[in-house]
């Protein structure tokens, strides 16, 4: 990547028939508009889920309500899941979950705002990343972006 490429950027030149997906909670749907903000991304994004109710990471997604109730939405295994389920939904060959608590309320004990976990799965790898974000909650969520970015250029670089 240059330095004056943007990870999408970057993402997109690698992506060379990689089809990729999101699943997204506490980034909203803003992981994937940074994904189709670079032209020609079509080529390579099919799309996205944004489950920020546990709900719909059930229902939708098909995370176990026991790994919920075991580990709790904001967790490494549920990034995972999530991630693993977009994958299979919309038959890509990577995807990338957001998971976390962005505030500036919702923490709880061992879990304070700003911890997020971003998950990567692909046949090849899974790896999730487990950050605690200084800032507000705008910065929190666009760290999480950056992570994402992060994840998914490091695999189509490898």
């Amino acid at each position: 990547m240059s330095r004056d490429e943007r990870p999408e950027q970057a993402i997109a030149r690698l992506a060379n028939g990689c089809k990729v997906a999101v699943a997204e909670s506490c980034t909203g749907g803003a992981l994937a508009a940074r994904l189709v903000s670079v032209p020609g991304s079509s080529g390579y994004f099919l799309g996205g889920v944004v489950a920020y109710a546990d709900e719909v990471k059930r229902s939708v997604l098909g995370v176990p309500e026991d790994l919920l109730l075991k580990h709790g939405a904001v967790s490494e295994e549920c990034a995972l899941a999530m991630a693993r389920s977009v994958a299979t939904l919309l038959g890509a060959g990577v995807a990338v979950s957001t998971t976390g608590i962005a505030g500036p309320g919702g923490a709880r004990p061992r879990k304070p705002v700003g911890l997020t976990y971003v998950a990567l799965v692909s046949p090849e790898r899974e790896v999730c990343s487990c950050n605690v974000w200084p800032g507000d909650r705008q910065e929190i969520i666009e760290r999480s972006i950056a992570e994402g970015l992060r994840l998914l250029l490091e695999h189509l670089e490898a």
